[in-house]
């Protein structure tokens, strides 16, 4: 199989307990891989930790934002700086360890099959920990929820740690995604399903983050919520 070159795109707020250690990890992996960090401006200083990286390594590329903007702004961006440097997969992960970065070979050998491949809590293999009872409900629920609205084929609609090889994201059009925070993982799948991309789950267990705190707030839901309203309506219409 010939040399892939792999981009992961981590977007960062406050994550400086976390994102030297991950970045580390990620670049022991082999010489292919670069790391795309987009930071929002972070008041903890993890801009800062992630400019030391890229002095060090050079496989770090740090993308500077002036203020919170938003995750799916952040996966854009990141997006656009991946397919720039050429990668032909571009790994998308979050940076509290959360994601395991054990787990990237196996989604990258896993698009040679399906050109989005979904790291899944929700396929034989999967799972989560240290999640309480009200987060595993919201999940379950917001997958369930997005599934039947949307018709997704996909078992886990929300999970934010994929492998997209580059051709699937030439084929959106990036700028017309309208939604900016976490549901901007269910409007790119549904985009990638109605464009036919095969799209395939691999199982990973979710740790719950080794540091910080959850940045998923009432107003994501909500916006989450909306987002699948849309994107259901939006169905509705074209199929008539």
């Amino acid at each position: 199989m010939k040399t892939v070159a792999i981009a992961v795109i981590i977007p960062t707020y406050n994550e400086s307990d976390n994102i030297e250690a991950l970045a580390k990890e990620i670049l022991a992996l082999g010489d292919t891989t670069e790391i795309i960090i987009v930071d929002d401006n972070s008041p903890d200083g993890t801009g800062e930790i992630a400019d030391e990286l890229a002095k060090a390594y050079r496989g770090v590329k740090v993308i500077h934002r002036p203020a919170k903007l938003g995750l799916g702004t952040a996966y854009i961006a990141g997006f656009k700086a991946a397919l720039a440097w050429g990668a032909d997969c571009i790994v998308t992960m979050d940076a509290d360890f959360s994601h395991h970065p054990g787990y990237i070979p196996d989604l990258v050998a896993r698009s040679q099959d399906a050109q989005l491949v979904i790291g899944s809590r929700y396929v034989d293999g999967g799972g989560t920990v240290n999640w309480g009872l009200q987060r595993r409900i919201l999940s379950r629920g917001a997958n369930t929820f997005a599934r039947l609205v949307l018709g997704l084929k996909v078992h886990d609609c929300t999970a934010g740690f994929r492998c997209y090889r580059r051709e699937v994201l030439e084929s959106i059009e990036l700028d017309e995604i309208f939604s900016d925070g976490y549901s901007f993982l269910i409007e790119i799948l549904y985009k990638c399903q109605r464009r036919g991309w095969e799209i395939g789950e691999a199982p990973i267990i979710f740790e719950d983050r080794r540091h910080g705190a959850s940045k998923i707030s009432r107003r994501e839901i909500f916006k989450a919520l909306y987002t699948v309203l849309c994107l259901g309506w939006e169905r509705i219409f074209r199929r008539g």
